[in-house]
């Protein structure tokens, strides 16, 4: 490069240097851009890609290739540590308020986004010159089409964790990037057989061999990440140290990427299994898994993003700018019409409904994998024609990826900004109400049917192992010795938990009005069911309090909780920035 020749870098001694420092000067350049950037109202994330591309070798050149080469396994394990946070996101007791807009989400992505872009390419693809329209076009097409489905899990799990987001917005957020990049890889595996029997003429192609390769790449990821992640949960049932739970963690991890990656499996996907197992058989166990390395996340991804930068290659980006910058217009009116069409059939709240399409923009790490598995083919190399079509695909690939990495943390941290989940994953006072934790439908005959089913539902929602039958006849008893129907709509039944370390809770609410014997003659509008540890006492008559104020004297928040569409409308009202009166924040020591 004309640059680094000029100012004399291919001279300095970091062309030679080894691998850890390297890896320290990477850090140190990255974690600084990144704090610039936000010191400057921009995400992090796009500083660290600025400063890998920077030290990369079409800039600076910096650091020889062997030496970048060298720390692919941090790269390896930062990707798989990601799978594991964005999977452990997929507890499915806690989404289940969540299934219809998330289902809704991935239909409309794995439909919309890939038809427009295929489509898109197709028709308008020739403005990139002849050299490359035509019959090219039509064999990336379909892999193109399939990696626009995906977003980059990396970047939103940083920019989540940048601007302490919390809530409705973020759970299915997240939730809808593992779905999303499962469906992406499933896809892929689909267009990549077709693309493979349109390549090799010899090669026959049967409608059954293109449902399989998809079911088969998630069906060994499954159980690849399934039983690392048993394995994992096993062990850790045998150890108290949190020494060994990181390195029994660790170990999980790093053999999850290596047999994929040996298996020919996608290492992301079975990493985001491995998640998924963890969350869903041991939901309260946060000290294994991704969580363990929480004190060194920033680290993780200020490495992982840097990286990524210095991997672009701007040699690609002439030939293919038009072509890329029409692949990614498309995806952004696809991934924004999805998320609106959606969350606008699913009943979301207004604000998931506005923004959620804006925070699907990024794309990088999965993507970047298939664009290497299509390098990495030999059947792209068998001749010159499909050399030129590896090329094309890798340029205009690569070249969206880096677009979309500008662009996207950009348009997600505006999203999370504007859907009020920004700066509340601090401990509010009625954090033990979420999503799944509420019903908008409670219908019963009597009080005592309205207890028990919020009684089952407390025991589902909160994997409590308790005596039900006993539980509930314990709410039942003092529920006849004072009633505790507070007036206005407002019932607050409560029972004692011999264990456990927290206060625990559900609510029901029926628009209607449930016909109960109240002290003013109001229908029950809301029942909220507490479940109180002995040593929470105080904070018990906090909550109570709380509830009490809100709820029972604020005709305002009366009249919105009580007509709330959704669960997710009910905790947005209970979280809102309104709402900090009664819902504060907690201090540290509490």
């Amino acid at each position: 490069m004309i640059l680094p020749s000029l100012i004399g870098l291919d001279f300095l001694p970091l062309h030679h240097a080894g691998t850890l420092l390297t890896l320290a000067i990477i850090l140190v350049v990255g974690i600084g851009f990144g704090w610039a950037f936000k010191r400057i109202g921009l995400p992090s994330v796009t500083g660290q890609i600025v400063a890998g591309i920077l030290l990369g070798a079409d800039v600076l050149h910096v650091f020889e290739e062997e030496a970048i080469h060298g720390l692919a396994p941090v790269t390896d394990f930062a990707l798989g540590l990601i799978g594991v946070a964005v999977g452990s996101h997929l507890h499915f007791k806690k989404l289940r308020n969540a299934w219809k807009r998330l289902t809704l989400l991935l239909l409309f992505e794995v439909t919309l986004v890939p038809f427009l872009v295929w489509v898109g390419v197709l028709i308008l693809g020739g403005v990139v010159g002849e050299e490359v329209a035509g019959g090219g076009l039509w064999v990336i097409g379909p892999l193109l089409a399939a990696c626009a489905i995906s977003t980059a899990p990396a970047t939103i799990v940083a920019l989540v964790k940048e601007t302490h987001s919390k809530g409705v917005f973020v759970k299915t957020l997240v939730a809808a990037i593992a779905l999303n990049n499962m469906a992406c890889i499933a896809f892929f595996e689909l267009g990549h057989t077709i693309v493979k029997a349109q390549l090799d003429q010899g090669q026959s192609f049967t409608l059954m061999e293109g449902i399989l390769a998809p079911i088969r790449q998630l069906g060994f990821s499954a159980i690849l990440g399934g039983i690392a992640g048993v394995a994992l949960i096993r062990m850790a049932r045998n150890v108290a140290t949190s020494d060994k739970l990181a390195t029994y963690s660790m170990v999980a991890i790093l053999l999850t990427v290596g047999f994929g990656k040996w298996l020919g499996i996608s290492p992301l996907l079975a990493c985001l299994f491995l998640g998924t197992t963890l969350a869903n058989l041991s939901p309260d166990n946060e000290e294994i898994g991704h969580a363990v390395f929480a004190n060194f996340e920033i680290a993780i991804y200020a490495a992982f993003f840097t990286l990524a930068g210095m991997h672009l290659d701007f040699d690609l980006v002439g030939p293919a700018i038009l072509l890329a910058s029409l692949v990614v217009a498309l995806r952004a009116v696809g991934k924004y019409s999805s998320g609106w069409l959606a969350m606008k059939l699913a009943g979301a709240t207004d604000k998931v409904r506005q923004y959620l399409g804006l925070a699907l923009i990024p794309q990088a790490g999965v993507a970047v994998g298939l664009i290497i598995v299509i390098l990495e083919d030999p059947l792209f190399s068998a001749s010159e024609s499909n050399k030129q079509i590896q090329g094309l695909f890798v340029a205009v690939g690569l070249t969206s990826v880096l677009l979309n990495e500008i662009i996207g943390p950009i348009t997600t941290r505006f999203a999370l900004l504007k859907s009020g989940d920004a700066g509340k994953d601090r401990a509010r006072l009625i954090d033990f109400l979420h999503e799944e934790n509420i019903t908008t439908n409670l219908q019963a005959e009597t009080k005592e049917e309205a207890i028990e089913k919020l009684v089952d539902l407390l025991i589902a929602t909160n994997h409590l192992e308790i005596d039900r039958d006993a539980f509930l006849q314990s709410v039942l008893e003092r529920e006849r010795e004072f009633s505790t129907c507070l007036g206005s709509g407002l019932a607050i039944p409560h029972g004692v938990l011999e264990q456990g370390d927290r206060i625990l809770g559900v609510m029901g609410i029926s628009q209607e009005g449930l016909p109960f014997e109240t002290p003013d003659g109001i229908p029950v509008h809301c029942f909220i069911l507490l479940a109180t540890p002995k040593s929470e006492r105080d904070r018990h008559l906090e909550v109570l309090a709380a509830f009490a104020r809100a709820i029972g004297r604020d005709p305002h928040v009366q009249h919105q909780l009580y007509h709330a569409k959704s669960p997710a409308h009910a905790y947005e009202i209970l979280h809102a920035e309104e709402a900090v009166d009664f819902n504060y924040f907690l201090d540290a020591n509490d």
